[in-house]
């Protein structure tokens, strides 16, 4: 697979998914995801426990905006049935839900209070924080796409080792 040829994996969405089925029945996949993460030349790492695993950049390589794919996997009539997420740390992640949460919270606040300062027919400076907070809570999100973008190319190197271990190309969702 050429390395510049990434049209398949999408990354249009802040977490992208995956979905898939593999002729390996889940203690097949396990051994050939343990023996694919003991080979030396790979670029990533992970943790593998029976029906799931993780794999993140390499140590050296990982940096804030680092990404991690968690997948778990199911026996199915076929073989496996193969699901995962691509996102940040989980500490990466929960710092971001709780900020959305505060400037949510901040901005339904002050929301309240100028349209109750407006329907008692008074002027509110605190109305004027409202799309300000909007603006904030929009950067967040340009922030959060901006951090997906930094760590584009270790996804591909996650995504492709992915690919090498069950022997197909995936498509993420």
């Amino acid at each position: 697979m050429n390395s510049d040829s990434i049209d398949h994996i999408k990354l249009n969405r802040i977490r992208p998914r995956i979905r898939f089925e593999t002729e390996y029945s889940p203690e097949q996949l396990h051994r050939r995801i343990k023996e694919y993460l003991s080979k030396p030349e790979i670029q990533c790492e992970g943790q593998i426990l029976p029906g799931f695993a993780t794999f993140y950049p390499k140590e050296s390589d990982q940096h804030y905006w680092s990404p991690q794919l968690t997948i778990n996997f199911e026996k199915s009539e076929t073989g496996s049935l193969v699901r995962g997420l691509y996102g940040p740390k989980p500490s990466v992640w929960t710092m971001f839900i709780f900020f959305y949460s505060f400037i949510g919270f901040i901005t339904m606040i002050a929301a309240m209070v100028s349209l109750s300062y407006w329907s008692l027919g008074e002027a509110s400076i605190i109305f004027w924080s409202v799309p300000v907070l909007i603006l904030i809570f929009l950067s967040l999100f340009l922030v959060a796409y901006l951090g997906q973008k930094f760590g584009h190319k270790q996804i591909v190197n996650i995504h492709r080792f992915l690919e090498d271990c069950v022997g197909k190309r995936i498509e993420t969702i």
